[in-house]
C-alpha cells in the first residue's frame, strides 16, 4: 500500500507502485491531460516515474511556478533532435534552460546561418505535432559510454565519464533521439506547445574554457502560453527601442570607448542629469538625518583582509603596488565607513549615526558582463550605514523603507516587489549571530508594513537583507535598493560604542542603498522612460527656436526670462527650417521647445510645443515661464 498525500492534506492510497500519471488520472480526467511533471517530496520527477513509498506530491500545470523551467529545457531537447534531424554531422553536448528561454551548444564543422535557425524551428514544430512519447531510462555507466561514442557524440560520452562513480545514468528518448540527461521531461514533445522561438546564434568554448574547442550555441525563447511569448517578443522589441546606450548617444549624455572599458564618459548634458539626480538625493538624506563623508579610493589590502572582503572579492579587485604594498581600488565602501565610526569615542547618545556618501567604487566585472550603464567596472554607489543599537533596527528599518518608496514614487516608479534573502552557504559570522541578524531583519519588515517574499540562501556573506526590485514600464523587474543587518563587520573591524551602562559595545551596522548605482538607475531611468524624462530631470528643459531671423532679439530676450526661473534652457537660432528643428530636438528628446516668429516677437508671446505632441499652445511669455518653472520643481519629498 502507498499512502499520497495531496497538497490540500488529503491522503489517497494505492494497493502499489504509482506514477504520477496514475495519481492524476485518479483525480480526474482534466488533470491527468494538464499534468506535466509531478514533485514528490520536494523533487521534480516524470509523470511516468513510479513512486514505491509514502509521499507528499504536487502535480504541476502549466500555470505552476515549476512550468517554465521544465518546458524550456524540453524546448531545447526538441531543438537538439530537430538539429540532429537535419545535420547529422553535429554533436549534441549541454542544453539546459535558462533565463527567459533555453540554449544548447553544438559542435559541427559548418556554422549555422540565420536560415538555418528558420529549418530547425520549422522542425521543432513538426516535432511536437508528431506528440513523441518521451521516457526515462537508466543506463550502464559502460555501456552508455560506448553507445554515445559508437553514434559519433563524444563530448556526451566525456560528460558521462566525468559524473560521480555513485551517480544514476540516465537517458531520455523521444522518437529516435536519445540524450544524456538528469530529466525530469514532459511526458511527451506534444506537450510542449508552440509557444517557443529561436532567437540568435553564438560561440561558446567547450565547458566555458578558451583552452577547449568553440563550439555553436543557439538560444531561444520559450512560454507556457502563446500569449506570454508574444508578450515576451514585444517587450524585446520596446527594450531595443529603448536601450539606453542608443538613446545616450542620440541625447548626447554619455559614451564608452576602449581606452576605458567598463567606464562611461559623460557628456555635459548626461553629467547634468547626473548632478541633478544627485543633488535630489543628498537633500532627501540631509532632510533624514544623514551625514555625508568621503573616502578614499586606494585602501591597503590589510584593511579588506580584516573586513573578510578579500577572501570573498579579491578576484573582482583592481590593485596596484606602492612602496612593496598592496593597495586595492575599493569595490564597496563599507569597511572606509567603519573606519570613520571608529575615530574618537562613540556614545549610545551619538546613536543612531547615519553615514552616507556618493563613493566611486570599481569591480573587475568580466567583459563580456559588461552592458554600458547597467553593468560597468566604474560606478558610484548612493551608499549608506547606518551604526545603531538592536532595539533601533526596527525604527531605522521603518524609517529607511518609507524614505526608498518615496524616492521611487517621485521617479515615477510605484510598482516595487521585495525579497527577504537571508544566509548564503558561504559566508562569515557564527549561526547564532545570524539568527539574531535574521529575527531582527524580519520584525523590522513587519513592522514597516511590506509585504516580502523569500529569496533562500541570497543575503550577503556577512548578514541577511531586504532587496527591492523596480518593475519598469514594460514590465521588466531591476532590484536596486538593499538593506543588510549586519553584526559581523563592526566584530571584525573593532567597533565599538560606550552604552548607558559605561561598558563597551558592538553598534549593528545597517548596510542600504536606495538606488543601488547612479550609473545603472540612470540606465534605468533613461529606459523606463524611452528618453522621454520628466521635466524636472530633463538635462535640457526647454529650447528656443525661431521659425525666422525676425524672432532672433526676443528669442534672446525669452532665454534669458527662462534662466532667470531656474530653467535649463537652450537657444537654436540656426538658419533651418523650424520643421528640421522640431525633429533634431525631438530626438534629442527635449522636453518643451517654444517657436518664436515674427508674430511672436511683435506680441511678446511663445508658441509651446511638448515633445511627442503635434499640437502647440500660443502663451504670453509670463504665463509660458510661470508654468514651465512650476511643472519643474524638483520633487521636494
Amino acid at each position: 500500500m502507498v499512502a499520497i498525500t495531496l497538497p490540500d492534506g488529503n491522503v489517497r492510497e494505492f494497493d502499489g507502485p504509482v506514477s504520477g500519471a496514475d495519481v492524476s488520472a485518479a483525480i480526474g480526467p482534466g488533470l491527468a491531460k494538464a499534468a506535466l511533471v509531478i514533485r514528490v517530496n520536494g523533487e521534480l520527477w516524470d509523470l511516468s516515474r513510479p513512486i514505491i513509498d509514502d509521499a507528499k506530491i504536487e502535480i504541476v500545470t502549466r500555470d505552476h511556478d515549476d512550468a517554465l523551467e521544465i518546458i524550456r529545457h524540453d524546448a531545447a531537447h526538441v531543438m537538439a533532435e530537430a538539429v540532429k534531424e537535419l545535420y547529422t554531422d553535429t554533436q549534441v553536448t549541454i542544453g539546459p534552460s535558462i533565463e527567459n528561454g533555453f540554449y544548447y551548444d553544438f559542435a559541427r564543422p559548418t556554422p549555422f546561418t540565420p536560415e538555418d535557425l528558420e529549418k530547425i524551428e520549422e522542425r521543432m514544430r513538426e516535432i511536437v505535432e508528431r506528440d513523441e512519447s518521451v521516457s526515462r531510462e537508466v543506463w550502464d555507466r559502460a555501456e552508455a559510454i560506448a553507445f554515445f561514442k559508437d553514434q559519433g557524440e563524444f563530448y556526451k560520452a566525456e560528460i558521462i565519464e566525468a559524473l560521480p562513480a555513485e551517480e544514476e545514468i540516465t537517458l531520455y528518448r523521444q522518437g529516435g533521439f536519445i540524450d544524456l540527461c538528469r530529466g525530469p521531461h514532459l511526458p511527451s514533445t506534444g506537450k510542449l506547445g508552440k509557444a517557443f522561438k529561436l532567437m540568435k546564434l553564438a560561440g561558446a568554448y567547450w565547458r566555458g574554457d578558451s583552452r577547449n574547442a568553440m563550439l555553436q550555441r543557439i538560444y531561444g525563447t520559450a512560454w507556457a502560453e502563446e500569449a506570454q511569448l508574444k508578450k515576451y517578443l514585444f517587450q524585446l522589441e520596446e527594450a531595443e527601442r529603448r536601450d539606453h546606450r542608443r538613446l545616450g548617444r542620440e541625447m548626447n549624455l554619455f559614451h564608452f570607448q576602449d581606452v576605458a572599458v567598463g567606464s562611461a564618459f559623460w557628456h555635459p548634458k548626461g553629467w547634468t542629469l547626473y548632478r541633478i539626480i544627485e543633488n535630489y538625493l543628498r537633500a532627501r538624506l540631509a532632510k533624514a538625518g544623514y551625514v555625508e563623508v568621503h573616502t578614499p579610493q586606494l585602501i591597503d589590502r590589510s584593511l579588506w583582509e580584516a573586513s573578510g572582503h578579500w577572501e570573498k572579492f579579491r578576484e573582482h579587485m583592481f590593485t596596484a603596488e606602492a612602496e612593496g604594498k598592496i593597495l586595492a581600488l575599493k569595490p564597496m565602501n563599507c569597511p572606509a565607513h567603519v573606519q570613520i565610526f571608529r575615530q574618537g569615542i562613540k556614545s549610545y547618545r551619538d546613536l543612531p549615526l547615519r553615514m552616507a556618501e556618493f563613493g566611486t567604487c570599481h569591480r573587475n566585472e568580466p567583459s563580456g558582463a559588461l552592458h554600458g550603464l547597467m553593468r560597468a567596472r566604474a560606478f558610484t554607489q548612493d551608499d549608506a550605514h547606518i551604526f545603531c543599537t538592536e532595539d533601533q533596527i526596527t525604527s531605522e528599518t521603518k524609517d529607511f523603507c518609507d524614505l526608498l518608496i518615496s524616492v521611487y514614487e517621485d521617479f515615477g516608479f510605484t510598482d516595487v516587489i521585495v525579497n527577504f534573502a537571508d544566509r548564503p552557504d558561504v559566508r562569515v559570522g557564527a549561526d547564532d549571530v545570524w539568527d539574531r541578524a535574521e529575527g531582527a531583519l524580519k520584525e523590522a519588515v513587519d513592522a514597516s508594513g511590506l509585504e516580502y517574499k523569500l529569496n533562500p540562501g541570497e543575503g550577503a556573506f556577512y548578514g541577511p537583507k531586504i532587496e527591492f526590485v523596480l518593475r519598469d514600464a514594460i514590465g521588466r523587474d531591476w532590484q536596486l535598493g538593499t538593506l543588510q543587518v549586519d553584526f559581523v563587520l563592526p566584530e571584525r573591524l573593532d567597533a565599538s560604542y560606550v552604552g548607558e551602562d559605561g561598558a563597551r559595545h558592538r553598534p549593528v551596522m545597517l548596510h542600504r542603498a536606495i538606488l543601488g548605482s547612479m550609473e545603472r538607475f540612470i540606465g534605468i531611468l533613461i529606459e523606463q522612460y524611452a528618453g522621454r524624462l520628466p521635466l524636472w530631470l530633463a538635462p535640457v528643459q526647454v529650447v528656443v527656436a525661431t521659425i525666422t531671423s525676425d524672432g532672433d532679439a526676443f528669442a534672446a530676450k525669452v532665454i534669458e526670462t527662462l534662466e532667470a526661473a531656474g530653467l535649463r534652457a537652450e537657444l537654436d537660432v540656426s538658419n533651418e527650417k523650424i520643421g528640421y528643428k522640431v525633429r533634431q530636438h525631438s530626438l534629442a528628446k527635449v522636453p518643451v521647445l517654444l517657436a518664436i516668429g515674427k508674430r511672436e516677437a511683435k506680441d511678446g508671446t511663445v508658441a509651446v510645443r511638448r515633445l511627442g505632441s503635434k499640437e502647440q499652445e500660443n502663451l504670453a511669455l509670463e504665463e509660458a515661464v510661470a508654468r514651465l518653472r512650476s511643472e519643474a520643481a524638483m520633487p521636494a519629498g
